[in-house]
């Protein structure tokens, strides 16, 4: 893969997945305390087999303060049968339908933020749309009023960037974004227990199954997980997607002709750059993977990115190639822990490009500048990403 000396930040991780992948699929990080898991094979079976590998932190680790990290409340640090019930009661809260219902308003507000831009031939793609258009959408979604807005974005920033290898600075401002989120879910939650409105909250009020309904603190963690996960992952896959973009420069060319290409060059940008970078899991018992033993409780770092570009699962997997055909990417996951919202980020992310597609002319370049990812032990993302058009 040729690398552009600009963009050597960017293409180090994977270099090291490739180098790991090759000489130790399954490796113990004795700082970390951790296993991390490379390969295609051994990544899939991690997220699949939720009876060995288990998604419940609290189970293995000690249990962490809810205010200072909600999402460990949530389904995703949880195992069945609690996690089949919540996914049960939220899937009758946020389904296709009101995903659907969004279509009309998500091309609105991309129209609303391209509007701003297209006379001038150039954007910050992150700034001026990928940042903007996720969050305005989880916002309405979750009945947040617009002028809190800027202010949620910015706690998702915060909190995200106090995660993993942090300094303690950014990791106090994480638990201080953290605290602020929930203290705001809770307040809204008593606004809609005492009175509903036509909003996703509301819906996860009522929702029940055999009588029972989520508990307070299941409710904002999984509020906060939403506004986390709809944020970051849809703002990181729409700017990858131009990145890829812009290192295959025929590509646009070739979207523009055939729209019908626009959901798998999505996909190719979804295994090519994935958003989400690991996904823990704790085996409930010894196992093995590729001929390593390991203990029962110990954590493991299953390395989504690397999995992605596993060459015995994607034949030429260092290439973009949009009509790539099996793509079984793992860029949302897989198994029972699969991204509940991975049909809005599709949605939203297709309704942007086709937008961009048919109202930014000619070629799209990103200036030869250095392009840095955002600081992150969980997601991969571009901070910054220019782009200039032919007005």
């Amino acid at each position: 893969m040729q690398t552009n000396p600009k963009r050597a930040e960017l293409t180090a991780s994977y270099d090291w997945y490739r180098q790991m992948r090759e000489s130790q699929p399954v490796y113990f990080d004795p700082q970390m305390q951790g296993w991390h898991i490379f390969r295609y094979e051994d990544v899939a079976r991690v997220l699949t087999e939720h009876a060995t590998f288990s998604s419940d932190r609290n189970r293995f680790t000690p249990a962490g303060d809810p205010n200072s990290n909600p999402i460990i409340s949530s389904m995703l640090f949880m195992d069945p049968p609690r996690h089949h019930q919540l996914r049960q009661l939220v899937s009758q809260a946020f389904t296709p339908r009101m995903v659907a219902r969004m279509e009309a308003r998500i091309q609105e507000i991309t129209n609303d933020l391209l509007d701003k831009v297209v006379a001038k031939g150039e954007m910050e793609v992150i700034r001026d749309l990928a940042g903007p258009l996720p969050v305005t959408v989880i916002a309405e979604l979750l009945g947040i009023p617009t002028e809190r807005r800027e202010e949620f974005k910015q706690w998702c920033d915060d909190f995200l960037s106090g995660d993993g290898n942090a300094t303690p600075e950014a990791q106090q401002v994480g638990m201080q974004a953290a605290g602020s989120m929930v203290s705001y879910f809770n307040k809204l939650l008593e606004q809609r227990r005492a009175q509903p409105h036509d909003d996703l909250v509301s819906a996860l009020l009522q929702a029940e199954v055999d009588g029972e309904h989520l508990s307070s603190e299941e409710l904002v963690g999984f509020c906060v997980l939403l506004l986390l996960a709809g944020n970051e992952t849809t703002t990181n896959l729409l700017g990858n997607t131009i990145l890829c973009l812009d290192e295959h420069p025929e590509a646009v060319e070739q979207l523009r002709a055939r729209r019908e290409l626009v959901p798998g060059a999505l996909e190719e940008a979804l295994r090519y750059y994935s958003p989400v970078k690991i996904m823990l899991r704790w085996p409930v018992s010894e196992t093995t993977l590729s001929d390593q033993r390991i203990e029962a409780g110990q954590t493991l770092l299953a390395w989504l990115p690397s999995a992605n570009r596993d060459e015995a699962q994607f034949p030429n997997a260092d290439q973009f190639i949009i009509e790539r055909e099996p793509n079984r990417h793992l860029g949302f996951g897989r198994g029972i822990h699969f991204c509940l919202g991975a049909p809005l980020a599709r949605l939203e992310a297709k309704i942007a490009l086709n937008t961009m597609l048919d109202r930014l002319p000619g070629s799209w370049r990103v200036p030869d500048v250095p392009l840095s990812p955002i600081n992150n032990l969980s997601v991969f993302g571009i901070a910054k990403l220019p782009l200039t058009w032919q007005k």
